[in-house]
Formats: structure tokens, sequence, C-alpha cells
């Protein structure tokens, strides 16, 4: 992208906020949640493998970015190229294997030097920086990910697998007394435990979760289908009728 292009692009969005009545009444939070909203349809293009979608979500994403530069900068006084200038010092000073004389063996080694960049910019814990908007299961790895660079993590895989076995049973003796506050708490302990376990197995327990539910909505969708092609709804068909469709497109799958 040449610089007349952004340039161009930030002119625009620059006009919608002074004359647009709408794009002149938002604030950073009125439109936070849109641009949440945009990140995900960005996620969603990616899981898709649709590159055309993926180009426009990512102009969307692009445009919150600067709409939200354009409404910060009438307060605290920074611009586009703050913005951009901020970004590039971060990956120049988090680098320094690439823009110093830092050495580095592989992947795992730039990982641990990231964190350790970070705390001496003057963050109190290893663990600052996680937003608490995250998906749940996205912050427990990525929680767990950050405590696992500075050498607070399990030695061996087995011994994760034991700990998900140990929060099962305390489940399921919580389940046993009728103590829904303790079920609630070990219920946590026991995803806390499989998401630490996925990240063993490299998996992203998110994403295996998202694709889950998309795997379960296609085949309820299905169900759904047939039973309309022979006048009925979920509500008025049995769960003996709708087992036989989904079975049907489990096995189609």
């Amino acid at each position: 992208m040449t610089d007349s292009k952004f340039n161009d692009f930030v002119n625009i969005v620059k006009r919608l906020r002074k004359e647009c009545p709408w794009d002149r009444e938002q604030t950073n939070q009125s439109i936070r949640t849109a641009t949440i909203e945009e990140a995900y349809e960005v996620v969603h293009a990616i899981d898709d493998n649709n590159y055309e979608e993926l180009k426009k979500e990512l102009g969307d994403l692009l445009l919150h970015v600067v709409f939200h530069t354009e409404i910060a900068g009438e307060t605290a006084g920074f611009t586009v190229d703050d913005v951009i200038d901020s970004i590039r010092e971060k990956l120049i000073r988090r680098h320094p294997h690439i823009f110093g004389t830092a050495e580095v063996k592989d992947a795992d080694d730039v990982k641990q030097n990231w964190e350790k960049i970070k705390m001496s910019e003057g963050r109190k814990s290893v663990l600052d920086g996680l937003p608490s908007s995250l998906p749940s299961l996205l912050r427990a790895q990525r929680m767990q990910e950050k405590a696992s660079k500075v050498g607070f993590d399990w030695s061996e895989k087995v011994d994760v697998w034991h700990k998900v076995e140990e929060e099962i049973l305390e489940f399921r003796e919580a389940e046993e007394h009728g103590d829904k506050a303790k079920m609630e708490e070990e219920l946590g302990d026991l995803l806390f435990a499989i998401t630490n376990y996925s990240r063993f197995l490299n998996i992203h327990s998110e994403d295996a979760l998202r694709n889950s539910i998309k795997k379960f909505e296609r085949r309820f969708r299905y169900v759904e289908e047939k039973l309309a092609e022979i006048g009925k709804t979920p509500s008025d068909s049995n769960l003996e009728e709708m087992d036989k469709f989904w079975n049907e497109i489990k096995a189609k799958e």
C-alpha cells in the first residue's frame, strides 16, 4: 500500500468524523463492541479460507483502528502517525535478534525473550496485558503460555492429564454433594486443566471448541431441514426422530 493510498483513507475517515452525523456522535466506548465484532469476522473469514472475504474484513478492521485513533486523538492529542510510530518502535525493541545483536536458537527462544523484554518495559507481572474481555478459554491458554515461558509449567504431559483426571473426580464429588457453588468452581478448574492439556498437544482449545460448535450447528440445521421436509419442527418431533437425522448427517460427514 502506498503512502498516498493510506493518507487518502485517513482523510476519508477524518471527513466522516467531521461531516457525518452518526460518525460525529461516536466515542471509543460506543464502538468498542463493534471493533470486537469486526475482529471476529476476520477470524470467521480465516476459518472459512475465504480470502476475498478476509480482504474485506481486514479493511473493516483497519477502519476501526483509524476511527478509534481519530476519536481518541481529539482528547489525547495523538495521531495515526503516533500509533504507527508506537508499534514500529515496539517491534524493533522486541526483536533484538533481528534489529540488534541478540542471538536465538528457535521460536521458543524468541518467545522467552519477548516476555523478558515486556517485563523490562515496566510490567509488574508476566500476566499483564491479557484483556479480561478475551474469551475465557483463549485467556486461560494465553495465561498458561505466559506462565510457561518463565518456567512455571508441568514437565511431563502425563502429569497434566493426571491433573485433568483429578479435576474430574473433584467435580463429580461436588456434584454428589449437590453444592452448586462448589460444582461451578470445580467445573472451572476442570476446563482450565483441559485447556492446559490441549496446550501440551499444541491444540488451541478456543479453536477446538469453536469447531465443535460449528459442527453442532451444521448438524442441527440439517435435522431441522429434514424435519421441515416432512412438515415438522423440532418442537413437535421427538428425540428418536431427531436422532435418526442427526446420525444420518453424521454418517455423511
